[in-house]
């Protein structure tokens, strides 16, 4: 296997097969640097480009990708919630409300590094209460940027850009990275 996905994500992990079938998973373990007076994209991709260069160490001989998906509302970046509690109070904010999903992806093999980013304009239906307290109790939103997942159905009323952007791979800009990469 001459790849390496730098996430534990089990999302990515099945996006990325949609471009290579065969790679090593190898999540980065190091603590997240966020540094807050970055504008979104580049927060993103400066987290996506430092995943990628902790698991490139390891792997040197390799081509590492790198990700990292934060959510945008109203100019305040929506990590992966705390708790139960955050994550509903997360999701009532996204209610009927528009917000962005950014995805930073870091490509790098012995011979280049490219960096780049895809946004996606996202709008939530409006969410009930009981809506919102079943998809917090079954589990999903709690490790999710922004508190949920795109593929759970029913948060989403419609959204502008990548759908495999929202997951937290966007494929499209992947394997554009992956191409300069590997074709210089």
């Amino acid at each position: 296997m001459s790849y390496v996905l730098a996430s534990a994500s089990p999302r990515r992990r099945e996006l990325l097969t949609q471009i290579i079938p065969d790679f090593e998973v190898i999540p980065a373990t190091e603590a997240e640097k966020v540094n807050i007076s970055l504008f979104p994209e580049k927060m993103a991709c400066a987290l996506a480009e430092s995943k990628c260069d902790e698991v490139f160490k390891s792997r040197p001989d390799k081509t590492v990708i790198g990700c990292d998906t934060i959510v945008v509302y109203e100019g305040e970046i929506l990590g992966k919630p705390k708790d139960r509690d955050d994550a509903t109070k997360t999701l009532k904010r996204l209610s009927g409300k528009t917000h962005y999903v950014i995805t930073g992806v870091c490509v790098q093999n012995k011979y280049k590094k490219v960096v780049d980013f895809d946004k996606t304009e996202v709008k939530f239906n409006q969410l009930s209460d009981d809506f919102i307290k079943i998809y917090v109790d079954g589990g999903s939103p709690l490790d999710k940027a922004g508190s949920y997942g795109i593929q759970d159905g029913g948060l989403v009323k419609e959204y502008f850009g990548s759908y495999t952007n929202v997951v937290g791979l966007p494929v499209t800009l992947v394997k554009k990275l992956l191409e300069e990469v590997l074709i210089g």
